[in-house]
Parts: structure tokens; sequence; C-alpha cells
């Protein structure tokens, strides 16, 4: 889908249906008649409208001296309904600096252009291109923080089950929280290394003022990487903790059921003994049956209080 946001001065950002200069183009699940008016239009490199949409694309920083042109890729959160699971993924996002607009490119809709489009008030024109980008690196890192937040907020929930019923699905829910942290960690690590080397390419002759912009996301995603690998961190020692409660409460229950069957097989045993064919004691007594059941109980309760005394009840 493409969609066209034009700034107009004193009213603010508003959607378009042509494109022109000094725009803003977002383009997410896009088609490919849609990538190729964008590409003819501001004469843009094909692959920096395509590589974004690769499911494995990395983050990197390139830049097309012929054509005036940055691509900036990042990987950015997504909520994909289709994951029952894990709640949380990363998708490639692109943004393109181009001599005359700035264009995002997404293979999904993720939530990020979704809220900046929401605060648009808050940012300055496509105009100036590179602050406009760095505003949307801003608050992609602020979108990680929301989300590392959410995840928290869930893994603590699950913690409170856990506590009164350690059941499977709740060890399986923490592991796919954790799948969405290990997710995070990976991404967030490669967007600070990017920004890293975004920071450093002088040739983009990038103002100061626009560089605390840059400065700003920066702070923000080493802020969510040290969120990310904390949590990260805690939900896999939550896991261990936990699976070994559940393998001692297992061993606990084995320990009962073997103590039980013990016990059980002690008047089993008087009582095999005394259905054989031979001669035995009390056989010719009145009162046997009596005696016998008497002599298996008085074994069984023995055995009973032994295993009190060992604590193995």
């Amino acid at each position: 889908m493409l969609i066209i946001h034009k700034w107009i001065t004193g009213v603010g950002i508003r959607e378009t249906d042509e494109l022109e200069e000094g725009c803003w183009v977002n383009l997410f699940e896009p088609m490919p008649d849609e990538l190729t008016r964008v590409t003819q239009t501001f004469r843009l490199p094909p692959t920096f409208l395509t590589d974004p949409l690769d499911k494995d694309e990395r983050s990197r920083v390139e830049l097309d001296e012929d054509d005036n042109c940055v691509l900036i890729v990042l990987r950015v959160p997504y909520h994909d309904t289709s994951l029952d699971s894990i709640p949380f993924i990363t998708v490639p996002f692109g943004i393109i600096i181009a001599p005359k607009a700035v264009v995002t490119v997404c293979a999904r809709r993720p939530a990020l252009t979704t809220e900046f489009t929401e605060h648009m008030r808050r940012v300055c024109p496509p105009t100036e291109r590179y602050r406009f980008a760095f505003q949307l690196l801003l608050y992609a890192a602020l979108l990680f923080l929301r989300n590392l937040r959410e995840i928290s907020n869930a893994a603590d929930l699950i913690e409170r089950d856990l506590h009164k019923d350690l059941r499977n699905e709740s060890l399986l829910a923490l592991l796919d929280l954790h799948k969405s942290m290990v997710y995070f960690t990976t991404s967030l690590t490669a967007n600070q290394i990017m920004i890293s080397r975004l920071s450093h390419m002088r040739q983009l002759n990038i103002s100061e003022d626009d560089l605390d912009y840059l400065e700003d996301a920066d702070i923000e995603f080493r802020q969510a990487l040290e969120m990310a690998t904390i949590h990260s961190n805690i939900l896999a020692g939550m896991m261990d903790a936990f699976a070994s409660v559940v393998s001692n409460n297992l061993n606990i229950m084995m320990k009962f059921l073997t103590s039980v069957t013990i016990i059980l097989m002690l008047p089993s045993l008087v009582a095999s003994i005394y259905g054989m064919n031979v001669p035995l004691p009390f056989e010719n007594n009145p009162h046997a049956f009596a005696i016998i059941m008497g002599i298996s109980f008085l074994i069984s309760f023995l055995t009973v209080l032994l295993f009190i005394r060992r604590k193995m009840f």
C-alpha cells in the first residue's frame, strides 16, 4: 500500500495522492507497480526499495553517491497475529533519504509508522530529510521500550500463576516471551551498530542540530538493549528455576508413590506366603486369619513409621 504525506505550512502533515517534492512516502506491503512508481518518480536505486522487503535483511546503512541517496535499514517490533504463541517479532524497516523526499518501506505494516503519523504534529516536516529520518529512528527505539515493558508485565503475570500452579502451559508461555526477547536483543544490537556507523559517515554532511536527534535515538536504543538483555536473563533464569521446581516435584511424587507401593506390597507378600500348599504356622488355629491380618497390618504400620521418621513422606 502507498500512502503519501505532504507538509502544509500552518496546517501540518496531510495525506495526498500526488508524489511531489518534499513529501513522505510510506510503503507497506507494497505492490510491484507502487515500487516502480516511486522508483521512477524520485530516481531511486531499485534495490533500495526491494532490500528492506527481505524478512532476513540485517540493519545497515548504504550510501549511493551517484543518486545522492541514503538507505537506512533497521529492525522494528511487529506483532504478528498469525503467530499465536510469540507476542512480538522484528521485521526490516527501510528509510530512504532521497534528494526530493523521504521514503519508508516495509513488507508488513508496523506500529511504528502508525504511531509516528499520529504524532506528526511534534515532528519536523519531511523537507528536513535527515532530522525527519532520525526522528523515525527515535520513535522506533521508544516503540522497543514500550513493547519491552509489555513483555515484562506479561512475564510478571505468568510468574504469579506459576507460584500457584506449575503447569507446562505457563512454562511454555515463558518460553514464547523469551523468544521475543531474543528477537529484540539481536535486533537492538544490530540497530545500535548501524546508528554508530551512521553517526560517523562524514560524507553525509549532517548538521549538528540533526546529529542531536541521532544521539537521542542512540541513547534510547542503548537503553532498550540494556532492558532487553536484563529481561532476557531474568526470563532464562526464571524458566530454569521453575523447570527445576517441576522436576523436583515430580521426584517427590515418585518417591511418595514408591513408598505407598512398598507398604501395600507387604500384606500381599504375607498373603502370598500363606497361599502355598505347604505346612505353615497357625494353619490349624481357628483364629489364623485374624492373626495373619494383624501381622500384615503391624508390618505395614512399622514401615509407615520408618518412612515418616526418615522423612520419606
